[in-house]
């Protein structure tokens, strides 16, 4: 898998994506467990079946694009990204002397939103070390930049990211990413039960400004496009209340671009020790 990584990060985006997308598809028709969640976890969010073959193709471009992100150089990176919008409610928050909490689904590129951020400002992101040891010295490799800071999603890395925002400066991580046992709580996403993170939304409730972020991928290999956008809403009630008004948020990101959704992930699972809802998967 390294030795793989590493070829594909000499090749052109182009090319990176059309194998991506032919795995993707492969993965699609040759896995049933793989396609029985895509095609559950699109029609809970009411999205079209006829999409399925392009989220799967979409899914093996993300997973292969990696290797370009993670393998290269901080300007190679930030010259695959072709258009910004919303820079400008950084650039507020950073000239009011606030930190930044970024938000990333799993949609489109969610790797380069980091990367790209650490290229202007301090950024610490959380993130869930594989249980492979040679794909973790990988990431962690990949993932280090000189103003990108890696926390583990343990007690450690929390408090990391609580420093981080106090310090003023940015931290990132993925809201839609199922927590750990006793890290969670149950709550709608796509009208059915899910286990969803605590941490996003106890963040937000610090005087940082909240922001979501993803990256577009773009047709033939020109790059990515990133979005900068506060809450459509803004996100306000008990820590409850907004880990729930953050799944909203979720969604409508998502219906925006679903066919570059990570439809794949098990979002709806059941963590060991867990108390699953009506309707969650153990």
């Amino acid at each position: 898998m390294v030795l793989f990584f590493r070829i594909l990060s000499r090749l052109p985006l182009v090319v990176v994506h059309l194998v991506g997308a032919m795995l993707g598809q492969l993965s699609y028709w040759f896995s049933p467990t793989y396609r029985q969640n895509l095609r559950a976890n699109m029609a809970q969010a009411g999205i079209s079946p006829r999409l399925c073959n392009l989220v799967a193709r979409e899914s093996g471009k993300q997973a292969l694009e990696t290797s370009r992100i993670w393998l290269r150089s901080l300007e190679d990176v930030v010259a695959m990204v072709s258009e910004v919008t919303g820079w400008a409610h950084v650039e507020a928050a950073t000239q009011a002397g606030k930190g930044v909490v970024f938000l990333t689904p799993h949609l489109g590129c969610f790797e380069i939103t980091a990367q790209y951020v650490s290229a202007l400002h301090e950024i610490t992101v959380l993130y869930r070390p594989p249980k492979r040891r040679a794909l973790q010295t990988l990431i962690e490799t990949g993932r280090k930049r000189p103003r990108l800071h890696i926390a583990p999603a343990d007690l450690s890395g929390v408090r990391a990211l609580i420093k981080a925002v106090k310090k003023g400066q940015a931290v990132g991580l993925l809201p839609d990413q199922a927590p750990k046992a006793g890290e969670g709580v149950w709550l709608d996403f796509f009208g059915r039960p899910a286990y969803t993170m605590t941490l996003a939304a106890r963040l937000t409730e610090t005087s940082a400004t909240t922001l979501f972020v993803w990256g577009e991928r773009l047709l033939g290999g020109q790059g990515f496009r990133l979005h900068f956008r506060p809450p459509l809403q803004p996100l306000c009630g008990d820590t409850i209340a907004r880990a729930q008004q953050i799944n909203r948020e979720i969604e409508t990101l998502i219906r925006e671009r679903p066919e570059q959704y990570l439809w794949g992930y098990n979002r709806y699972k059941a963590p060991r020790g867990s108390m699953p809802s009506s309707g969650v998967e153990a």
